[in-house]
């Protein structure tokens, strides 16, 4: 940047995994961070539970990712119903998405599971999915086209995020479920994913790494259809009220006018 030029710094995730990398990217990080003028985070709890957000918390300002929601909510269903309740799963196939624990448990629930996505932990989990004897309830789809995705939420139930590091560090995947109108399951990681979903309001948040926490909290959304109806539609209004393309813009508009 120009020198004494002031700039804004749109923050997304901590560097969760490389810490090698960190040892010499933290200390231009933090140059960086103390010499902006504005911080855009994704979400207030991520602020709060980053070390190198919360020393320059007075500089942060929320501005939450959006999605178009005119996209979602009336899209025809990409997969015709199946006799058991269908949960889906949206991101791209590594560790943090924690879909092995969502695997896991399954075992002892009798829906079908469709998986949306690819990545590097695809064949491991597809392997995971078979020893566990749930092969044939678990359709994995690869990658699925943008113009799909309307259609993948609108063949589920329930939507299910059961990430497991704060590599997660917000979830969009939350939102175009919830501008669907499905009601979501994701976990605490001090990031944006309880921050999307409000728990027992658009949905339920349950701890990481706990798969039987993620059967229970399947197993009470499927018990109870006028809740996870009430639960979609507080998720749509949600959208709407916080989530959209607009807003977004508009905030970040109102950030670049009052560092000018």
């Amino acid at each position: 940047c120009i020198r004494d030029s002031p700039y804004v710094i749109t923050y997304h995730s901590d560097v969760v995994r490389q810490q090698r990398l960190l040892a010499f990217y933290r200390p231009l990080l933090f140059r960086v961070l103390r010499g902006s003028g504005k911080i855009l985070a994704t979400s207030a709890p991520y602020i709060d539970s980053s070390p190198y957000l919360a020393p320059f918390k007075q500089k942060c300002t929320v501005v939450p990712l959006s999605v178009d929601h005119r996209r979602y909510g009336s899209a025809r269903a990409l997969f015709e119903p199946d006799s058991r309740p269908t949960l889906l799963f949206v991101g791209r196939h590594r560790y943090y998405k924690g879909l092995d624990d969502l695997l896991r448990a399954l075992v002892s629930i009798d829906v079908r599971l469709l998986v949306g996505g690819d990545g590097p932990m695809r064949q491991s989990w597809q392997q995971l999915a078979r020893d566990l004897g749930i092969g044939d309830r678990v359709r994995f789809l690869g990658d699925v086209s943008d113009e799909d995705l309307p259609g993948l939420y609108a063949s589920a139930d329930l939507f299910v995020l059961p990430a497991n590091s704060r590599a997660e560090a917000f979830g969009k995947v939350l939102l175009e479920a919830m501008a669907s109108e499905l009601p979501c399951i994701t976990t605490e990681l001090g990031t944006g994913t309880s921050y999307v979903v409000q728990h027992g309001h658009t949905g339920l948040v349950v701890p990481p790494h706990q798969p039987d926490a993620l059967s229970a909290a399947v197993l009470t959304l499927l018990r109870d259809e006028p809740l996870r109806r009430k639960m979609g539609a507080n998720g749509r209004q949600r959208v709407l009220n916080e989530f959209t393309v607009d807003r977004m813009l508009q905030s970040i508009e109102d950030v670049y006018h009052e560092i000018l």
